[in-house]
């Protein structure tokens, strides 16, 4: 059972932030075939909105590693 959980919260950790960068990536290429001046503008707010992403896929695997660490 404690397996079946762990594989559960690491599909979450997994498939949340990778939704988030999908409707990132989505949503720059549409701003971006809209207004394509302003490009730099819509890379620097999708970079931001990356790391976010990425910050937090990365603590909560850190959550799931100190939860269910067998150390």
């Amino acid at each position: 059972m404690e397996s079946f959980v762990i594989f559960l919260v690491m599909f979450v950790t997994v498939i949340g932030p990778s939704g988030v960068i999908a409707a990132i990536g989505y949503a720059s290429i549409r701003a971006l075939g809209r207004n394509p001046s302003a490009a730099n503008k819509i890379l620097q707010a999708m970079i931001i909105a990356l790391v976010f992403a990425m910050s937090i896929a990365v603590i909560a695997l850190l959550i799931l590693f100190q939860l269910f660490g067998r150390g």
